[in-house]
């Protein structure tokens, strides 16, 4: 006993922890979200791949160190600055990209909310909602090809000035018309912004997302890529199959029916959580009714919007 006792004065007793406090405690929980998000994106991309070969070279680093061969060693260092451009260039949509996705996580929305429409409810009516729908499903019965892109928080200015300007209001005929075939906008996408028709054969970045299957053409294609630059949602109708299919958020549906395509258009339309955002900070500590009816709409989004990931997988196959 007396021995076990002497261990622990000799090489235990010095040992002491360290005071925490709370500012210790937030800096790691930031530098753990940091790494949490970074390693998602990096996975989500290109860099993965990086990464690995990253990984590698530092591994020959390591070994040439241990060797002490010099010339190696001396390359390795000079190259450093040099890579780092390097990978910067090569790798700036990747880095575009994650700014634009942190631009979109509105962080500050819950205390300002930046919007022109502050006054209204709703992204567009219910009149503009039943329109698009329409017109998508007889399209579809006719094997018509079209590409429609809602707009949603993140402007679609820069691809709208790639096409012929409509600015004409929602109707399912219109729609339907401009994506008839041998008529002069028929090629291209259209850009929907509330209850209104913005652009004609506007011009979309094309995915370079690998898993998007190889009997998919350039238009679905198209719709992926432009719901990874931004939070649109985006109506494909097939011109081979006509089968219906949304983008949004990076990810392709395919083979919706009206009622799930209704479903998330109106999970888009209601904008009351948002606009009742300032609001509810004003009044955190006196609610009332406006608070329980923001509250109530927040809930329904939410639950339509786990209903679409829910069935995400099982409508990935026609």
């Amino acid at each position: 006993m007396d021995v076990i006792i002497s261990f622990f004065k000799d090489y235990v007793a010095w040992l002491s922890l360290p005071k925490i406090w709370i500012t210790d405690i937030i800096e790691i929980l930031i530098i753990a979200f940091v790494i949490y998000h970074v390693i998602r994106w990096v996975k989500q991309t290109r860099a993965w791949m990086l990464l690995k070969g990253l990984i590698v070279l530092l591994g020959l680093w390591f070994v040439a160190t241990i060797l002490n061969l010099d010339v190696i060693i001396y390359i390795f260092y000079k190259s450093i600055n040099v890579g780092i451009i390097a990978l910067i260039i090569i790798f700036q949509p990747e880095f575009r990209k994650a700014l634009e996705k942190l631009g979109q996580n509105n962080i500050m929305t819950p205390i300002f909310y930046f919007s022109d429409s502050k006054d209204k409810n709703e992204r567009f009516s219910n009149e503009s909602l039943n329109a698009i729908v329409k017109a998508t499903f007889q399209l579809a019965k006719t094997k018509t090809g079209a590409l429609v892109v809602i707009e949603k928080d993140v402007t679609l200015y820069d691809f709208e000035k790639t096409g012929i300007a409509i600015d004409s209001l929602v109707s399912s005929q219109l729609l339907i018309n401009i994506f008839e075939h041998n008529t002069p906008l028929h090629d291209g996408a259209v850009i929907i912004r509330g209850n209104r028709i913005a652009a004609a054969t506007c011009y979309l970045p094309l995915s370079d997302n690998m898993q998007i299957s190889k009997d998919l053409g350039t238009r679905h294609r198209a719709a992926v890529g432009i719901s990874e630059a931004s939070d649109s949602l985006t109506i494909i109708v097939s011109e081979e199959t006509g089968k219906v299919s949304i983008a949004m958020g990076g990810t392709l549906i395919r083979n919706v029916d009206g009622d799930y395509l209704k479903s998330q258009l109106v999970a888009m339309q209601n904008r009351v959580a948002d606009v009742k955002k300032i609001k509810l900070w004003k009044r955190r500590f006196k609610p009332g009714k406006d608070n329980i009816q923001a509250n109530n709409q927040s809930n329904v989004t939410d639950k339509q919007v786990n209903r679409w990931k829910e069935d995400e997988h099982e409508r990935k196959v026609d």
